[in-house]
């Protein structure tokens, strides 16, 4: 099932792309995303001021699918800093060394997702920083709120 995600994130990030550019900034970003859930981002912008992110991250032994729609604007009325908020969705399976507050046949948790942050990006190197807090909610098989989820992102951007 691990796989099978994995390979559905890989084919989802190969098929979006988009040709308008973000506040003049870059058109998408691949990286990695660091916090209490490491993982994948890829960012496109659907035109010059929404993107979406889908993160794919690793935690509890097994493997997250974030989908987010944000919307950015200026900060520090500087074309280099961005900030963001916006909102999505992501279903986690999780392997044998899930929490102890699941029960044994939950291994599969769908929730929703919220995100604010401030990303800066640097114009000498094709390279996008940011830094974000993304509480979720999880609905089916496990009812909870997380507001753990504090992470930099440091991303490829093309």
């Amino acid at each position: 099932m691990k796989k099978l995600l994995f390979s559905a994130f890989i084919l989802v990030l190969l098929g979006v792309s988009t040709s308008v550019k973000a506040q003049g900034q870059y058109k998408s970003a691949l990286g990695i995303r660091l916090g209490n859930t490491n993982g994948i981002t890829f960012k496109t912008f659907v035109n010059n001021k929404d993107a979406v992110e889908l993160i794919g991250s690793f935690r509890y032994d097994g493997f997250g699918l974030t989908g987010l729609y944000e919307v950015h604007g200026r900060a520090f009325n500087s074309r280099d800093f961005n900030w963001f908020i916006g909102g999505g969705g992501h279903v986690y399976v999780w392997g044998d060394k899930r929490p102890g507050f699941l029960d044994r046949d939950q291994t599969t948790v769908l929730g929703l997702d919220g995100i604010l942050g401030l990303e800066a990006y640097a114009r000498t190197i094709p390279l996008a920083v940011s830094l974000d807090w993304k509480p979720a909610i999880n609905i089916i098989n496990y009812s909870s709120f997380w507001a753990d989820e504090i992470a930099l992102s440091v991303r490829y951007t093309f």
